[in-house]
């Protein structure tokens, strides 16, 4: 199958195009059948010489022959009065072009579980801290009652600790002497 296509020449970042004719089979730059135009990106497109050259009377004969015109050569070709007849260029259409493919939607998904889990986990302690706060308010307002309900401590004189001390050192001596007696008891009892 014979293909109208471009074909590269030019120096690097200075592209040049030839319209060639070639087999479809062939490599961009490699072998072609004829040379049939040339297409220079680098010229203005308003400007004094024309960014594409073409020979109408050699492609209308490859195009009778069944040569196909890629797309951006086909646009070129539809743009020439004398070819545009033959050739029948429209625009066209790939919405998916744009879209990112699996693997990228993929990594995407994962990214927003990630933030939506994070997001989750920030939500519940945020959520944890109010409680916690919450609570310290309650336990706080609670002792301050507690505080406000129970009456305050009534200091005592320091001459009525004496006989309190008193009581203590005696009740003491009371429990000294109860284990000795309940020993005695106990060797009666063996006996």
């Amino acid at each position: 199958m014979l293909k109208i296509r471009l074909a590269r020449g030019g120096a690097k970042k200075r592209p040049y195009y030839y319209i060639v004719i070639a087999d479809a089979h062939s490599p961009r730059d490699g072998k072609f059948l004829e040379r049939v135009g040339t297409y220079n990106p680098m010229l203005p497109k308003d400007g004094a010489t024309p960014r594409v050259t073409l020979k109408a009377d050699r492609i209308a004969e490859w195009l009778t022959k069944g040569a196909q015109p890629t797309d951006r050569v086909a646009r070129f070709l539809s743009q020439d009065e004398t070819l545009s007849a033959k050739v029948k260029w429209t625009q066209g259409n790939n919405p998916k072009k744009g879209e990112p493919g699996k693997k990228a939607q993929e990594r995407m998904a994962e990214r927003a579980q990630r933030e939506a889990d994070r997001a989750e986990a920030e939500a519940a302690a945020k959520i944890e801290a109010a409680e916690a706060a919450a609570r310290a308010k309650e336990e706080a307002a609670a002792a301050a009652a507690a505080a406000a309900a129970a009456p305050a401590p009534v200091e005592e004189p320091a001459a009525e600790e004496a006989p309190a001390a008193e009581a203590e050192s005696s009740a003491e001596v009371a429990v000294e002497e109860a284990p000795a007696e309940g020993a005695a008891e106990e060797e009666k009892t063996e006996a």
